[in-house]
Protein backbone atom coordinates (compact mmCIF):
# COMPACT_ATOMS: atom_id res chain seq x y z
CA UNK A 1 0.00 0.00 0.00
CA UNK A 2 1.32 3.28 -1.20
CA UNK A 3 0.54 6.87 0.18
CA UNK A 4 1.02 6.26 3.80
CA UNK A 5 1.92 9.27 4.58
CA UNK A 6 0.38 11.39 1.29
CA UNK A 7 0.50 14.97 2.20
CA UNK A 8 2.55 14.64 5.49
CA UNK A 9 5.19 16.98 6.28
CA UNK A 10 8.17 15.40 8.36
CA UNK A 11 11.15 16.50 9.80
CA UNK A 12 13.69 13.88 10.02
CA UNK A 13 16.69 13.99 12.44
CA UNK A 14 19.87 12.34 11.68
CA UNK A 15 18.96 11.79 8.21
CA UNK A 16 22.08 11.54 7.04
CA UNK A 17 24.52 8.42 7.31
CA UNK A 18 27.80 8.42 9.30
CA UNK A 19 29.13 6.09 6.16
CA UNK A 20 28.43 4.24 3.08
CA UNK A 21 24.74 2.48 3.34
CA UNK A 22 22.32 3.12 5.11
CA UNK A 23 21.64 4.25 8.48
CA UNK A 24 18.74 4.64 10.08
CA UNK A 25 17.72 8.06 9.66
CA UNK A 26 18.59 7.76 5.95
CA UNK A 27 16.51 4.66 5.39
CA UNK A 28 13.73 6.46 7.20
CA UNK A 29 13.77 9.90 5.60
CA UNK A 30 13.32 7.97 2.31
CA UNK A 31 11.08 5.56 3.46
CA UNK A 32 8.51 8.46 4.50
CA UNK A 33 9.36 9.94 0.87
CA UNK A 34 8.40 7.31 -1.00
CA UNK A 35 5.28 6.70 1.27
CA UNK A 36 4.00 10.64 0.16
CA UNK A 37 5.53 12.76 2.72
CA UNK A 38 7.37 15.84 1.55
CA UNK A 39 10.44 15.48 4.18
CA UNK A 40 12.93 17.93 5.46
CA UNK A 41 16.11 15.93 6.03
CA UNK A 42 18.40 17.43 9.05
CA UNK A 43 21.75 16.76 9.57
CA UNK A 44 24.91 18.09 11.49
CA UNK A 45 26.84 17.13 8.29
CA UNK A 46 25.13 18.81 5.35
CA UNK A 47 27.02 16.94 2.65
CA UNK A 48 25.04 13.69 4.41
CA UNK A 49 21.78 15.41 4.24
CA UNK A 50 22.30 16.40 0.72
CA UNK A 51 23.00 12.72 -0.01
CA UNK A 52 19.72 11.80 1.28
CA UNK A 53 18.19 14.48 -0.68
CA UNK A 54 19.39 13.40 -3.84
CA UNK A 55 18.02 9.79 -3.85
CA UNK A 56 14.66 10.92 -2.81
CA UNK A 57 14.50 14.06 -5.69
CA UNK A 58 15.88 10.78 -7.91
CA UNK A 59 12.91 8.76 -6.73
CA UNK A 60 10.50 11.74 -7.39
CA UNK A 61 10.15 12.48 -4.22
CA UNK A 62 10.22 16.13 -2.16
CA UNK A 63 12.75 16.86 0.08
CA UNK A 64 14.57 20.19 1.54
CA UNK A 65 17.81 19.73 4.07
CA UNK A 66 18.80 21.64 7.10
CA UNK A 67 21.91 21.77 8.27
CA UNK A 68 21.25 21.55 12.47
CA UNK A 69 23.10 20.52 16.01
CA UNK A 70 19.78 19.74 17.20
CA UNK A 71 21.40 19.90 20.76
CA UNK A 72 21.17 23.39 20.27
CA UNK A 73 17.92 25.18 21.09
CA UNK A 74 18.70 27.88 19.08
CA UNK A 75 19.65 25.61 15.84
CA UNK A 76 16.59 23.59 16.59
CA UNK A 77 14.44 26.60 16.16
CA UNK A 78 15.84 27.53 13.29
CA UNK A 79 15.28 24.03 11.62
CA UNK A 80 11.16 24.32 12.41
CA UNK A 81 10.98 27.44 11.08
CA UNK A 82 12.74 26.24 8.08
CA UNK A 83 10.53 23.49 7.98
CA UNK A 84 7.63 25.95 7.97
CA UNK A 85 9.09 28.19 5.49
CA UNK A 86 9.64 25.42 2.82
CA UNK A 87 6.37 23.37 3.62
CA UNK A 88 4.43 25.53 5.57
CA UNK A 89 3.58 22.64 8.83
CA UNK A 90 4.73 19.94 10.44
CA UNK A 91 2.87 16.67 11.07
CA UNK A 92 5.79 14.43 11.68
CA UNK A 93 8.66 14.63 13.72
CA UNK A 94 11.06 12.37 13.47
CA UNK A 95 14.39 12.26 16.52
CA UNK A 96 16.88 10.10 14.72
CA UNK A 97 20.19 11.44 16.44
CA UNK A 98 22.15 9.52 18.47
CA UNK A 99 25.60 8.08 18.80
CA UNK A 100 27.63 5.53 21.67
CA UNK A 101 30.43 6.13 23.78
CA UNK A 102 32.01 2.38 25.19
CA UNK A 103 32.14 2.52 29.27
CA UNK A 104 31.20 1.10 32.58
CA UNK A 105 30.32 3.55 35.73
CA UNK A 106 34.37 3.76 36.20
CA UNK A 107 35.61 3.93 32.43
CA UNK A 108 32.94 6.59 31.60
CA UNK A 109 34.61 10.35 31.63
CA UNK A 110 31.68 13.01 32.89
CA UNK A 111 32.39 14.64 29.59
CA UNK A 112 31.25 11.25 27.85
CA UNK A 113 28.49 11.03 30.12
CA UNK A 114 27.32 14.77 29.22
CA UNK A 115 28.27 14.53 25.30
CA UNK A 116 26.09 11.40 25.01
CA UNK A 117 22.61 12.84 27.39
CA UNK A 118 23.37 16.32 25.49
CA UNK A 119 23.18 14.30 22.18
CA UNK A 120 20.54 11.45 22.60
CA UNK A 121 18.28 13.13 24.99
CA UNK A 122 18.17 16.71 25.30
CA UNK A 123 18.43 16.69 21.68
CA UNK A 124 14.72 14.97 21.55
CA UNK A 125 13.40 17.17 24.06
CA UNK A 126 14.66 20.15 22.20
CA UNK A 127 13.48 18.95 19.17
CA UNK A 128 9.62 18.45 20.67
CA UNK A 129 9.74 21.59 22.91
CA UNK A 130 9.96 23.64 19.50
CA UNK A 131 7.65 21.19 17.33
CA UNK A 132 4.50 20.52 19.87
CA UNK A 133 3.51 24.40 20.12
CA UNK A 134 2.80 23.65 16.02
CA UNK A 135 1.46 20.74 15.88
CA UNK A 136 -1.14 21.53 18.80
CA UNK A 137 -1.84 24.91 16.45
CA UNK A 138 -2.63 22.18 13.72
CA UNK A 139 -4.71 20.16 15.48
CA UNK A 140 -2.50 16.98 15.77
CA UNK A 141 0.54 15.18 14.83
CA UNK A 142 2.89 11.92 15.10
CA UNK A 143 6.89 11.66 16.91
CA UNK A 144 8.51 8.96 16.54
CA UNK A 145 11.60 8.62 18.89
CA UNK A 146 15.28 6.43 18.32
CA UNK A 147 15.55 4.55 21.68
CA UNK A 148 17.42 0.95 21.63
CA UNK A 149 16.99 -2.34 23.40
CA UNK A 150 19.79 -0.60 25.29
CA UNK A 151 17.72 1.41 27.35
CA UNK A 152 15.98 -1.65 28.90
CA UNK A 153 18.84 -4.57 28.81
CA UNK A 154 21.93 -4.75 29.00
CA UNK A 155 23.61 -5.95 25.57
CA UNK A 156 26.86 -7.22 26.24
CA UNK A 157 29.17 -4.58 26.20
CA UNK A 158 30.14 -1.32 29.56
CA UNK A 159 27.99 1.10 27.55
CA UNK A 160 26.29 2.48 30.58
CA UNK A 161 25.78 6.43 29.65
CA UNK A 162 24.18 5.30 26.26
CA UNK A 163 21.91 2.86 27.78
CA UNK A 164 21.57 5.54 30.49
CA UNK A 165 20.42 8.29 27.67
CA UNK A 166 18.32 5.45 25.72
CA UNK A 167 15.90 4.61 28.88
CA UNK A 168 15.35 8.25 29.40
CA UNK A 169 14.19 8.40 25.94
CA UNK A 170 11.52 6.14 26.86
CA UNK A 171 9.49 8.24 29.77
CA UNK A 172 10.13 11.40 27.90
CA UNK A 173 7.82 9.24 25.41
CA UNK A 174 5.17 8.72 27.55
CA UNK A 175 5.38 12.01 29.44
CA UNK A 176 4.75 13.78 25.99
CA UNK A 177 1.77 11.37 25.08
CA UNK A 178 0.05 11.70 28.11
CA UNK A 179 0.28 15.44 28.32
CA UNK A 180 -0.58 15.83 24.77
CA UNK A 181 -2.76 12.90 23.86
CA UNK A 182 -6.11 14.92 23.84
CA UNK A 183 -4.72 17.37 21.52
CA UNK A 184 -4.33 14.94 19.03
CA UNK A 185 -0.71 14.37 19.15
CA UNK A 186 0.65 10.92 19.57
CA UNK A 187 4.49 10.08 20.76
CA UNK A 188 5.82 6.27 20.43
CA UNK A 189 9.23 5.26 20.16
CA UNK A 190 11.27 2.47 18.42
CA UNK A 191 13.90 0.41 19.75
CA UNK A 192 15.97 -0.99 17.47
CA UNK A 193 18.19 -3.97 18.73
CA UNK A 194 21.49 -5.35 16.72
CA UNK A 195 21.60 -3.52 13.15
CA UNK A 196 23.95 -3.58 10.76
CA UNK A 197 24.06 0.16 10.16
CA UNK A 198 27.40 2.24 9.71
CA UNK A 199 27.04 4.17 13.01
CA UNK A 200 27.91 0.70 14.56
CA UNK A 201 31.17 -0.05 12.91
CA UNK A 202 32.05 3.73 13.88
CA UNK A 203 31.58 3.23 17.69
CA UNK A 204 32.60 -0.11 18.59
CA UNK A 205 35.00 -0.94 16.69
CA UNK A 206 37.56 -0.51 19.15
CA UNK A 207 35.87 -2.66 21.39
CA UNK A 208 35.39 -5.74 18.81
CA UNK A 209 38.09 -4.93 16.66
CA UNK A 210 38.02 -4.68 12.64
CA UNK A 211 34.26 -4.24 10.78
CA UNK A 212 34.39 -8.15 10.00
CA UNK A 213 34.69 -9.31 13.59
CA UNK A 214 31.83 -6.79 14.63
CA UNK A 215 29.30 -7.67 12.40
CA UNK A 216 30.56 -11.64 13.39
CA UNK A 217 30.33 -11.04 16.74
CA UNK A 218 26.68 -9.30 16.17
CA UNK A 219 25.03 -11.80 13.97
CA UNK A 220 26.11 -14.32 16.21
CA UNK A 221 24.66 -12.61 19.09
CA UNK A 222 21.04 -12.41 17.31
CA UNK A 223 18.45 -14.97 18.05
CA UNK A 224 17.98 -14.61 14.04
CA UNK A 225 21.95 -15.39 13.04
CA UNK A 226 22.13 -12.09 11.64
CA UNK A 227 21.83 -8.61 12.59
CA UNK A 228 18.77 -6.21 11.32
CA UNK A 229 19.37 -3.37 9.07
CA UNK A 230 17.94 0.17 8.78
CA UNK A 231 14.99 -0.58 7.08
CA UNK A 232 13.46 -2.72 10.02
CA UNK A 233 13.75 0.26 11.91
CA UNK A 234 12.41 2.56 9.07
CA UNK A 235 9.25 0.84 8.59
CA UNK A 236 8.43 0.42 12.03
CA UNK A 237 8.89 4.19 11.98
CA UNK A 238 6.44 4.71 9.73
CA UNK A 239 4.04 2.40 11.59
CA UNK A 240 3.72 4.96 13.67
CA UNK A 241 4.08 7.56 12.02
CA UNK A 242 0.84 6.62 9.76
CA UNK A 243 -2.53 7.20 10.41
CA UNK A 244 -2.94 3.62 10.95
CA UNK A 245 -1.02 3.90 14.35
CA UNK A 246 -4.35 6.74 15.50
CA UNK A 247 -4.90 5.03 18.43
CA UNK A 248 -1.04 4.04 19.46
CA UNK A 249 0.64 6.59 21.49
CA UNK A 250 3.10 6.17 24.56
CA UNK A 251 4.56 2.86 23.82
CA UNK A 252 7.43 1.23 21.80
CA UNK A 253 8.35 -1.20 19.39
CA UNK A 254 11.19 -3.46 20.06
CA UNK A 255 13.15 -4.45 16.70
CA UNK A 256 15.44 -7.05 17.62
CA UNK A 257 14.88 -10.12 15.51
CA UNK A 258 13.91 -11.34 19.65
CA UNK A 259 16.85 -10.21 21.46
CA UNK A 260 15.51 -8.62 23.98
CA UNK A 261 12.81 -11.72 24.93
CA UNK A 262 15.70 -14.11 25.79
CA UNK A 263 16.33 -15.07 29.03
CA UNK A 264 20.70 -15.27 28.38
Amino acid sequence: MAGRLQDKVAIVTGAGSVGAGWGNGKATAVLFAREGARVLAVDLNAEAAEETRAIIEDEGGTCTTFRADVSEAAEVEAMVQGCLDAFGRVDILHNNVGIGALGGAVQTTEEDWDRLHKVNLKSIFLCCKAVLPEMERQGGGAIVNISSVGGIRWIGIPYIAYASSKGAILQVTQSIALEYAAKGIRCNAVLPGLMDTPMIYASIADHYGDREEVAKRRNAASPTGKMGDAWDVAYAALYLASDEAKYVNGTHIIVDGGLSARAV
